[in-house]
């Protein structure tokens, strides 16, 4: 409370100045009003030109806004009153709008999109929907357009070339979910010519506390298939039926446990022909042994899930419902597919992640508008160090907010809804109905079939049509039963919506406004003086009736969201009505001590259909209402204090790979890496006693496998003695240094040599690249993990999300050591070739290239370490095979030696995407990778199978006979 009085404090001089700004702006209309189509379009070249020459973006705003503001007037018939002219100040000093339900917050924002375009750094204009998203780039997309502006849009089925298009735009118009991934996508692209984003600039975030605070409890992350056999799941699913209970293992229901006896270890040890289940090197074998154990014992078929059409599908304990696209995690639900003897898919890994927190705080300014954001302005500071300021209204608000009514039950209180709708029905008067859910809706949407009361029921899955339906929902005597969700950014005005009669009656007459813009400017006025007059008699009449009246059917979690729902009446000045029905049955009130009022009604023996209206249950709701806020206000928190560990390795390894990309020389730093990593293996091998006691054997194993080393032991021991120096650990430290630095210059030349100047700076690149993003992938696995069990520690008196930040932070560190070693073991190990008339010349090679013979066992372990590595290295190779056309563009930029195996980037993948949902819930998708010809890769064998037999099928010439 403190700190919102606190952020209040300075409201009235904002408003102040920010009326200055719109009288600034009415002062200049006249200027602007006599110009030509083409002067006024030229305005904006002249603005571009005197940002460039030194003029602030505030400098220019009066002019701008009322260039842009007179573009509107011209090409939608719309002029902006003096409110949205302060809205839009508002948001072009980074704050957030907070203006009522239709005071035209869409029309607002083209001010601030069309000042900050002029800069050239692109402006982010971001809503909740694709089909606002689309909308907005069409509709608003016109006068931008008509002031020479270019504008794009975002849309989730988008390639990447038309999203780079969309984002070389001026103006780029798309939902939180796609900016997100795509700012991910663009940090796990092979080149920079996969990128599509070029900066985050200025965003305007509609609906900013839908997107900002509702969604931002669940982050965004692309996963992809984790490189894993399924071989061991088909091995314990076929040992598992022969182990017994309480002989092989026990199993602890209530915990949901199993152990493992010593008849059991044996059994198994016996089964897989091991010596020892629990050696380090077949650690993984219990997990897959539990888990195989788990399925048998703890997972039951049609109670825990069910098999359809060859899947394992999970069902929810509580509501017995099917949980599509949900998988159990750490392999149990590949296990119970093993054991299901179906196809076993993948297990997923995230291969990149963000929260929307972080991600909207990548922007230079940030700025948003919405109907309610005071109740969060705590918060918006907090998190986003954004400013709120309520916009006055247009015109007086006259709405009555009627008292909320309790009903006894459910059942009861939704009779009286219904009731209550048949009669504002017969009267005329138009009627919205807000539900929280989908079910609720339905339900009283056959209450009202029975009742004769014709209606539309939205549950905000359709945007295009429900659109349409919400812009006829004040039409007289018009019913519409929608969930909180539906019909956004469409404004119900009373009589039907004259600019939406307008727009539909020129697309009839063949006109369009992007096709034909002339035409379409030419015909709207008339069009909207058309509409305008067909329903001015039936405004008049909606008016008398008492304007529209909302009811809501239950109080949600979140003031906010029902102020949302009672701003669609009374909107610019017109009258409307509002109330919600409640009963003690509803969530919120079960949650918060309903049990109270339901006494008070048995004592008092108030009937069922008797409703009572009560100061103190209000009171009680508002109150409950504030707890929720608060806990979801903490839980955000969480999350963001968990990602900001995450975030800040997050910006490390990127902007390290945005060097990579870039074509920097990496020569300096590789060698520091050369430098660090035999400091390392030095240090490492003389921690303890004097040069006696070293094992330098097992020093010079180890670093053969890293470099070709030139000098022995006895070399530098002799060379010590000739010195006369001491053989410490700095003696053989710069010697062993400046032996590997010699080698690394050795091999520059010999590459050089080989393929051509240059090709050096491309290994180093591409060994980066391949390596950063194999480790990257790791150490968010790892995270993972560590994350799900280190709510733990608080049991021994430890704060998580300390002990979390410092393993975190200790396992970045072991993680950068391990990308340095490996880098420079394969810069110094990949084979090169000398490059052909054809390409694909430096590879890994098929089959380890032949080694020189050699005697000692230092050298033979060098050779076997290569061996196994370029082993590894090829089987990775074939199974990364796809892409061809796509990898062919990227291939012919780099030197003709380096296009080969290993170097072409990673194969595509079929990735999932899960983010927010708009309803408040988690939403995934899954996109399967394409191979130039369309054909998805990755999903289960089979799919891949069936895959290869269709494009089989393609390739055959003539008829099968």
């Amino acid at each position: 409370m403190v700190l919102s009085r606190i952020l209040r404090a300075g409201e009235g001089k904002m408003l102040k100045r920010l009326r200055n700004i719109a009288a600034h702006i009415n002062s200049l209309e006249e200027d602007v009003v006599d110009l030509s189509d083409d002067e006024l379009r030229g305005k904006t070249e002249e603005f571009k030109k005197r940002y460039a020459g030194g003029e602030s973006l505030d400098e220019l705003l009066p002019e701008a806004f009322a260039v842009a503001r007179e573009g509107a007037k011209r090409v939608l018939g719309q002029r902006h009153f003096d409110v949205q002219l302060m809205g839009g100040a508002a948001l072009h000093l980074g704050q957030v709008a907070e203006m009522r339900t239709g005071e035209g917050k869409t029309l607002t924002g083209v001010l601030p999109a069309y000042l900050n375009a002029l800069s050239g750094d692109g402006v982010h204009v971001i809503t909740t929907n694709d089909y606002l998203a689309k909308r907005d780039a069409e509709w608003m997309g016109r006068i931008h357009r008509f002031l020479g502006l270019t504008v794009g849009v975002i849309l989730s089925e988008m390639t990447p070339a038309e999203r780079r298009e969309a984002y070389l735009c001026d103006i780029t118009h798309g939902t939180n979910n796609e900016f997100g991934f795509d700012y991910l996508r663009d940090n796990m692209a092979w080149s920079l010519d996969d990128m599509v984003q070029r900066g985050h600039h200025f965003a305007i975030v509609d609906e900013v506390d839908s997107i900002l605070i509702d969604e931002a409890r669940t982050p965004l992350i692309i996963s992809g298939p984790a490189d894993q056999s399924s071989r061991w799941y088909q091995e314990f699913a076929r040992i598992s039926p022969a182990l017994r209970k309480d002989v092989h293992y026990e199993v602890d229901e209530r915990k949901r446990t199993v152990g493992v006896t010593e008849k059991g270890v044996a059994y198994v040890e016996d089964q897989l022909g091991i010596d020892n289940l629990y050696e380090a090197a077949n650690t993984p074998l219990v997990g897959y042994l539990n888990n195989a154990l788990k399925a048998k014992e703890l997972y039951k078929r049609d109670k825990d899930y069910i098999v359809r059409t060859g899947e394992v599908l999970i069902v929810d304990e509580f509501t017995g419902r099917v949980l599509a696209g949900r998988r159990y995690n750490e392999g149990m639900h590949q296990a119970i597919e093993a054991k299901e003897n179906v196809e076993i898919k993948a297990e997923n890994q995230t291969l990149a992640t963000i929260t929307l927190q972080n991600y909207f705080r990548l922007y230079e300014k940030l700025a948003g508008m919405t109907g309610t954001a005071e109740t969060e302005a705590a918060e918006f500071h907090t998190t986003y160090k954004l400013g709120v300021v309520p916009i006055p209204t247009n015109r007086d608000m006259i709405r009555k907010d009627q008292p909320d009514l309790i009903y006894k039950t459910e059942e009861a209180k939704f009779l009286a809804v219904a009731e209550d709708i048949a009669e504002r029905h017969e009267q005329g008067q138009p009627v919205l109905v807000g539900t929280t859910s989908v079910e609720r809706s339905e339900y009283l949407s056959k209450l009202l079939v029975k009742a004769g009361v014709p209606h539309n029921v939205l549950n905000a899955k359709h945007h295009e049509k429900e659109a349409a339906i919400i812009a006829g929902a004040g039409h007289k005597g018009a019913v519409t039963v929608a969930t909180n969700m539906a019909g956004r950014g469409t404004d119900i005005v009373l009589g039907g919506n004259p600019e939406h009669i307008a727009e539909e009656s020129l697309r009839e007459r063949g006109l369009d406004p992007t096709e034909t813009p002339e035409e379409w400017r030419a015909a709207l006025p008339g069009a909207l003086e058309k509409a305008e007059e067909a329903v001015k008699a039936e405004k008049i009449e909606v008016r008398a009736a008492g304007g529209l009246y909302v009811l809501g059917t239950e109080r949600h979690e979140s003031r906010r969201i029902d102020n949302q729902l009672r701003g669609r009446a009374g909107r610019q000045g017109d009258p409307g009505e509002s109330r919600f029905y409640l009963s003690l049955g509803d969530e919120l009130m079960r949650r918060f001590n309903a049990g109270m009022v339901e006494r008070v009604m048995t004592v008092m023996n108030v009937p069922e259909d008797q409703p009572i209206e009560a100061k103190m249950v209000t009171r009680a709701i508002r109150s409950a209402q504030t707890q929720v806020e608060q806990q979801n206000f903490e839980i955000r928190k969480n999350v963001l204090k968990y990602d900001e560990v995450m975030n800040k390795q997050r910006k490390v390894i990127y902007a390290e790979r945005k060097r990579v990309l870039a074509g920097e020389d990496l020569s300096d730093e590789i060698e520091n890496m050369v430098t660090d990593v035999v400091d390392a293996y030095v240090t490492g091998a003389t921690a303890g006693g004097y040069a006696e006691d070293w094992d330098h054997a097992k020093l010079w194993t180890a670093l053969k496998t890293l470099y070709p080393v030139t000098v022995t032991w006895e070399e530098l021991v002799d060379r010590a003695e000739a010195d006369g120096l001491d053989m410490d650990h700095e003696f053989l430290l710069e010697a062993i240094t400046a032996d590997a630095l010699q080698a690394y210059k050795t091999r520059e030349a010999e590459i050089d040599a080989k393929v051509g100047e240059g090709a050096m700076r491309e290994v180093e690149r591409r060994v980066m690249l391949s390596v950063l993003d194999r480790k990257w992938r790791e150490h968010l696995y790892e995270m993972d993990y560590l994350k799900e069990g280190i709510g733990l520690r608080a049991m021994a008196q430890r704060d998580p999300l300390i002990e979390y930040q410092k393993e975190g932070f200790d396992m970045f560190g072991a993680m950068l050591d391990a990308l340095k070693e490996e880098s420079v073991g394969f810069i110094f190990n990949v084979p090169v070739e000398p490059a052909e008339p054809e390409p694909a010349t430096v590879q890994l090679a098929p089959q380890p290239s032949a080694l020189p013979a050699v005697k000692d066992p230092a050298a033979e372990a060098r050779a076997a370490e290569l061996r196994e590595r370029q082993a590894r290295a090829q089987a990775a190779q074939e199974r990364a095979q796809a892409e061809r056309a796509a990898a062919a563009t990227a291939t012919e930029k780099l030197p003709p030696a380096l296009r080969g195996k290993g170097f072409e980037g990673p194969a595509p993948q079929r990735l999932n995407y899960s983010g927010p949902a708009e309803n408040g819930g988690v939403e995934s998708h899954s996109e399967a990778a394409d191979n130039g010809d369309g054909s998805g890769a990755g999903g289960t064998r089979r799919e891949r199978r069936q895959q290869a037999r269709d494009q089989a099928k393609k390739g055959r010439k003539g008829p099968r006979r």
